[in-house]
């Protein structure tokens, strides 16, 4: 049997399509689907089913792309203890995480443990659709919120800590909200995705249980980044967590409201967690960075030290609008 060929047809069965791994292996679209056309004459199976836009796997194709899956990462395991066992961590590193997430807090992780390890690649899929770690090869997930029954080892990174927050230009012409009631009069700047129109819960010491509060506002967006912008502008409060938010916290364009009641945008509390597969832990690419990963965020992430830098601004209660 063709190596080659199984890697050909594990790369097409990951992605559905044989454009993306042609661009993978640096080959021609017609060389990749020779190679798996006469894969499947020497097996004598359909492993895919051909459409216009995309492959998709037969179910003898799914049941050969999962043993063919694990035999090439045990052979990949091997080759790498038995050729380097004492060698930095090499190869490419397939990462996935929401966009925001990925956008303001792994890429400048990714960016310092790639300068530790210069021969490491990263290959970084950012996307806020759930997506099947496994059947994408990805090495290491990133998930916010609830997890899925999975077969995948999740680690707990950190807490969503949720923060109100506005620009000083809001505050100044708007005033500040004192209680979660107040903040029927200001104009809230409200993320929505797919589980709808976001919500905002409070929950105070002297409450049993956090309780949704009505907001409104002039501006909705499936896109956080946009409705942060917005509100550094001084169009209105959001409610994001802290590793969104960080920066202009510690920076004093955004200021924290509402203090003394937790926040949060469903009921109960969310975490962080990274996901990936048993097996993988043991490649060196994937153990170092879990590594580094955790040195960066323990015992406080550095998302939520915001207050260590924090811009003390005053004299900022004014009338409301």
């Amino acid at each position: 049997m063709d190596l080659n060929a199984l890697r050909i047809f594990e790369r097409v069965a990951a992605t559905g399509s044989f454009t993306a791994t042609a661009r993978h292996f640096h080959r021609a679209v017609s060389s990749v689907s020779r190679q798996i056309a006469s894969l499947e004459e020497a097996l004598g199976q359909q492993l895919f089913y051909r459409h216009t836009r995309a492959v998709t796997l037969t179910e003898a194709g799914w049941r050969y792309y999962q043993e063919v899956r694990e035999i090439l990462e045990r052979l990949d395991l091997a080759t790498e203890a038995l050729m380097a066992p004492n060698r930095e961590p090499s190869g490419v590193l397939r990462l996935n995480a929401p966009v925001a997430f990925g956008q303001r807090q792994i890429v400048p992780i990714l960016h310092h443990f790639q300068r530790r390890y210069p021969a490491i690649k990263a290959e970084l899929m950012l996307t806020d659709q759930l997506t099947d770690p496994v059947r994408e090869g990805i090495d290491i997930t990133f998930r916010v919120g609830e997890l899925a029954d999975s077969t995948l080892v999740a680690r707990r990174l950190a807490s969503m800590n949720y923060v109100v927050a506005a620009a000083p230009a809001y505050i100044q012409r708007c005033g500040r909200p004192n209680t979660p009631d107040d903040l029927e009069h200001h104009d809230c700047l409200l993320y929505q995705g797919e589980m709808g129109r976001q919500r905002w819960y409070f929950h105070h010491a002297e409450q049993p249980q956090a309780f949704a509060y009505k907001v409104d506002g002039s501006l909705y967006s499936n896109d956080a980044e946009s409705l942060v912008r917005a509100a550094l502008m001084g169009q209105g409060l959001v409610m994001f967590p802290t590793w969104l938010i960080a920066d202009e916290l510690a920076s004093g364009t955004l200021l924290p409201l509402l203090e003394a009641w937790r926040c949060e945008v469903v009921p109960g509390r969310r975490d962080i967690h990274v996901l990936y597969a048993q097996r993988r832990l043991h490649t060196r690419k994937v153990s170092a960075f879990l590594d580094h990963l955790f040195k960066m965020v323990e015992p406080i992430p550095h998302w939520d030290r915001w207050r260590e830098q924090e811009v003390v601004n005053e004299g900022l209660a004014t009338p409301r609008c």
